[in-house]
């Protein structure tokens, strides 16, 4: 799919404001209400828009503790990915997970109320699945969170 100038308007509106009307995204991104909901629907069945959801203020709700855990293991072969994998998406604290280079194999971001809250992520982490190594980082501050995806016009693939 091609993103041009219309789709890259609304692609930003929505992330900015989920909650906007049809009209209200129409009359933003400068398209007649049937332009901009065909496009909506173009981008929705080409994958690009996934879902919609709503942002929480994670320390109203007393999340108040944010850890950045590095794994590293000694096994990589797709079978131990698979069994590691579901046991990390069971844990609700995990709210982002990624395979990445460098010194350390995998990354999580953790959520939660406070340590002895993390402690107990963290024993799930550990159970079940043989770990090399996990290191934890606290942040302090969050100077941005939860920033919309950079879009940008791309050419027809």
């Amino acid at each position: 799919m091609m993103i041009d100038q219309f789709n890259k308007a609304i692609l930003k509106a929505l992330q900015e404001d989920g909650s906007l009307t049809q009209r209200e995204l129409s009359e933003k991104v400068h398209l007649s209400p049937n332009a901009c909901w065909n496009r909506i629907q173009a981008l929705k069945k080409d994958g690009v828009i996934t879902g919609q959801t709503v942002q929480l203020d994670r320390t109203r709700l007393g999340l108040d503790l944010v850890v950045f855990v590095m794994i590293r293991t000694r096994h990589h072969s797709a079978e131990w990915l698979d069994i590691f994998r579901r046991q990390v998406v069971q844990i609700p604290e995990v709210i982002d997970f990624f395979r990445i280079g460098g010194d350390y194999d995998y990354m999580l971001k953790v959520v939660t109320r406070d340590m002895a809250s993390y402690d107990a992520v963290y024993r799930r982490l550990i159970s079940g699945v043989e770990l090399d190594s996990v290191t934890s980082y606290f942040a302090m501050e969050a100077i941005e969170e939860q920033r919309p995806l950079p879009v940008r016009e791309t050419k027809e693939r």
